[in-house]
């Protein structure tokens, strides 16, 4: 009975750490609605500029353009409640760590929403002109063929990548806590690097245009990261001495 008790006090924990997540991204994606034009006009910068002269975002259906900016709005919302999604986030799994575990609380956020800001920040100040200006460049070169982009699918993609720079620019946090936990160290890590690098390129094939030169944008910052994560797991992860004293501090508490 209380294993059941204890199943429906997390079931419970979970709801409502999803309920002011949920709410949480609805506030800021009104917010965002708002400004929702100005946001899609910036965020189509990349490919209004890699698009020849004369040519334009278009689209294809009467309710394209409502919807269009709907998405980016819920995008943009995404990204500013992230540190409200991921603290809560923390907050249903800080239970099941230890007294020291917990104060990493404030770090994992403030860390958890920079990488993410940096991924995204990266992807489409650094990669979007690249990735768009080859695509564009590539189609309009064969013969008979004009640049005509539907802003609708133009977005859907457009999300999907920075969403993908966002979460691999999660890599080295993700290391840090499953090093913290020792689940991992840094001679697995470094053991099954080959293994990363395989995932890398998959990862790049699923998230990203099947080209070779969008595949490598993700790829590339991802065996990087993972990198950087061997270093962190080097430096952060739990040490034997960690181990043996938690082991103790479990023992008394049993006893």
């Amino acid at each position: 009975m209380s294993d059941g008790m204890a199943i429906s006090e997390h079931l419970g924990e979970l709801r409502k750490r999803l309920v002011i997540a949920a709410v949480a991204w609805l506030v800021a994606f009104l917010g965002c609605y708002s400004v929702g034009e100005k946001l899609f006009e910036y965020m189509a910068t990349p490919v209004r500029q890699a698009l020849p002269e004369g040519s334009s975002l278009v689209f294809i259906n009467a309710t394209e353009p409502f919807f269009t900016i709907l998405k980016v709005s819920a995008l943009a919302g995404l990204v500013v409640a992230f540190p409200i999604i991921i603290w809560q986030l923390w907050s249903f799994i800080a239970p099941a760590l230890y007294g020291h575990e917990k104060r990493l609380a404030i770090p994992f956020v403030f860390f958890s929403s920079l990488c993410f800001g940096t991924g995204t920040y990266f992807g489409f100040t650094f990669v979007f002109p690249m990735i768009f200006t080859f695509l564009v460049t590539y189609g309009t070169s064969v013969g008979g063929v004009s640049a005509m982009l539907s802003m609708g699918a133009y977005l859907t993609l457009a999300s999907r990548l920075l969403i993908a720079f966002g979460l691999v620019f999660e890599l080295p946090i993700v290391i840090f806590f499953l090093a913290r936990l020792g689940i991992v160290d840094h001679i697995w890590l470094a053991k099954n690097r080959k293994f990363s690098l395989l995932l890398a390129f998959v990862m790049g094939a699923v998230l990203t245009p099947p080209d070779i030169f969008s595949q490598a944008s993700i790829a590339i910052p991802f065996i990087v990261l993972y990198e950087v994560g061997i270093i962190v797991a080097r430096l952060f992860g739990k040490k034997k001495v960690e181990v043996d004293d938690e082991e103790e501090e479990v023992d008394t508490e049993e006893n």
